[in-house]
């Protein structure tokens, strides 16, 4: 992506969500050939932006350590990516705020510039991801515009994240070519299978 786009965007990577599935560990922090989840995804979104920002609500120290700030949820008790994204909105000095979940390890290397060019192209003030016939809520762009927006929706107690994004015109962005990027891991299971699947270890190290 041009420098002059990603001087408009902050990346926010989405760390703060409770994680129940994974007994208990904090996702962005468990390791993925070697390295902790959440390093992988800043590794590689961080290029794509002009600042980074980690969205955590737990072990904020060891987040610290990664080299960016650190920001948690102003709505107590685990509310969703909305909350996080919020957060996000409300800190960002850029445009545009980029958004990426911390136990997604392949984050493609066009991934906003082809956000960014989507919204240009539509007068959109959100993007939102598509793969494997839906979208994928947690990989947004969104414009800081739209912060008092999302305050007053959390605000009636509403928490999901599509019901948000149905209320908005906003640009679908067709990722089809890349699955890798929205494999995730809920569950310990899950963390042994994409530690294993072939090619997965060098498509995040392209």
């Amino acid at each position: 992506m041009g420098s002059r786009h990603a001087e408009k965007i902050t990346g926010l990577v989405l760390a703060g969500g409770r994680a129940r599935r994974m007994q208990g560990l904090d996702k962005g922090l468990v390791q993925f050939h070697g390295t902790a989840m959440v390093q992988h995804v800043c590794e590689q979104l961080d290029p794509q932006c002009r600042e980074l920002m980690i969205s955590a609500n737990r072990n904020h120290d060891a987040y610290a350590q990664f080299g960016y700030p650190v920001i948690a949820d102003a709505l107590t008790g685990y509310q969703g990516p909305l909350a996080g994204m919020l957060a996000g909105l409300s800190r960002t000095e850029t445009s545009w705020m980029v958004t990426a979940p911390c136990d997604g390890p392949c984050v493609a290397v066009d991934y906003v510039s082809r956000m960014y060019r989507a919204v240009m192209e539509n007068r959109h003030s959100l993007a939102v991801a598509f793969c494997n016939e839906r979208l994928q809520p947690v990989y947004a762009l969104i414009h800081r515009d739209l912060e008092p927006h999302l305050r007053d929706h959390l605000g009636t107690g509403r928490r999901k994240i599509d019901g948000w994004y149905a209320l908005l015109d906003h640009s679908v962005v067709d990722f089809s070519e890349e699955p890798d990027m929205f494999e995730n891991v809920n569950t310990p299971e899950q963390l042994r299978q994409l530690e294993g699947k072939n090619g997965f270890a060098r498509q995040i190290r392209r």
